[in-house]
């Protein structure tokens, strides 16, 4: 005879197994795909993509933008080319960014910024010549990651901000939207924007001396961390370009290099170059211009251009720079790339879930 205690227990087991077995198919469906790393080898995508910002977006894809160039196919030049790739190792081109281009000033669309604000997608960019003294920094929008984006026009130019105004990076801090540009004459400075990204908010306030430009800057651990390019940038082999790093407590500084030396002074401490190499076999001089990425596994990557020193230049005189990652590497609240140079052998590569 079947007791109640009896059944009590049988009935128990009965949940506690069904409940296992819901906990495994729920889990089975909401688990987040594993991460696996990838083998690459740079230049990562050719044949150019100059002055990258990247980023992670809601389709999973890692999509890259870059400066208008001529890529030497004969398509002519593609106003802010957009590849992306799922592992950042095999990269595919998508498109322009732009079906109409920016046109509120004579000059290519340089050195694009593109971030995810305000469920859209903000492209920051340069409208230069090459050796304009006016340049300036306008601002796009897009629903997609892919484009087209829609020009909004001038945020300003050099003579309104009384700064070389080119190579614009955005920085949300806690809720408020900045954006830092500068160049190598003049230094990097900042400006806070108005809620919709789309104006200028408050006056200039600067980071860093001359001597570098394309800032770029992330939060680590309590700190800001500044990524700056110094030295000729596109001068073939002869390139001196170069990533130097420096940090602050503060977004708007100031920011000090390892021997505590402010860099509206100084020069950072440098992670990244090519021109002091002493194996002649190395094929990638002129690193620079660089953003930061972090994979599904917490590490950091440096995504940059450099310069295949074996590769002419195009018929129209442009420096050809292919599309490099590498790893940074954290020691001591300090970021690093190992030999400081480009790597150019086959590497473990970033590791994403697709």
């Amino acid at each position: 005879m079947m007791t109640k205690k009896y059944v009590r227990y049988s009935s128990a087991a009965i949940i506690i197994c069904a409940a296992a077995v819901l906990v495994f198919f729920i889990y089975g469906w909401v688990q987040p795909a594993s991460t696996e790393s990838v083998m690459y080898k740079n230049p990562v995508f050719e044949p150019v993509l100059a002055d990258p910002s990247v980023l992670r977006a809601d389709d999973g894809y890692v999509y890259a933008y870059g400066t208008e160039d001529d890529w030497g196919d004969g398509e002519g030049g593609r106003v802010v080319p957009v590849i992306r790739s799922k592992d950042m190792a095999k990269w595919e081109y998508i498109s322009e960014a732009f079906r109409i281009k920016p046109a509120w000033k004579n000059g290519g669309v340089w050195a694009p910024d593109v971030v995810r604000y305000k469920d859209k997608y903000y492209m920051y960019y340069t409208l230069s010549v090459w050796g304009d003294q006016n340049p300036g920094i306008g601002v796009a929008v897009s629903d997609s990651p892919a484009g087209p984006f829609e020009d909004k026009g001038k945020l300003f130019v050099s003579e309104e901000m009384d700064a070389y105004s080119i190579d614009a990076a955005f920085f949300l801090d806690e809720g408020t939207p900045y954006l830092f540009f500068g160049g190598i004459t003049s230094g990097i400075f900042g400006v806070q924007l108005s809620d919709d990204g789309l104006e200028v908010a408050s006056e200039k306030f600067q980071i860093s001396g001359t001597g570098y430009e394309a800032p770029y800057i992330i939060k680590r651990e309590g700190y800001y961390y500044f990524f700056g390019s110094a030295g000729a940038c596109c001068e073939g082999a002869d390139s001196t370009y170069r990533v130097g790093v420096a940090r602050a407590e503060s977004l708007k500084g100031p920011y000090l290099n390892r021997a505590g030396d402010d860099i509206l002074f100084a020069e950072g401490d440098t992670i990244l170059a090519g021109y002091f190499l002493t194996d002649q076999d190395h094929p990638f001089a002129g690193p620079g211009h660089n953003a930061v990425i972090t994979d599904d596994d917490g590490t950091d990557w440096i995504v940059y251009h450099a310069i295949d020193v074996n590769y002419p230049k195009f018929g129209h005189g442009a420096t050809r720079r292919p599309l490099m990652i590498d790893e940074l590497v954290w020691t001591e609240g300090w970021p690093s790339v190992n030999g400081m140079t480009p790597s150019f052998k086959v590497k473990q590569g970033p590791a994403f879930g697709g």
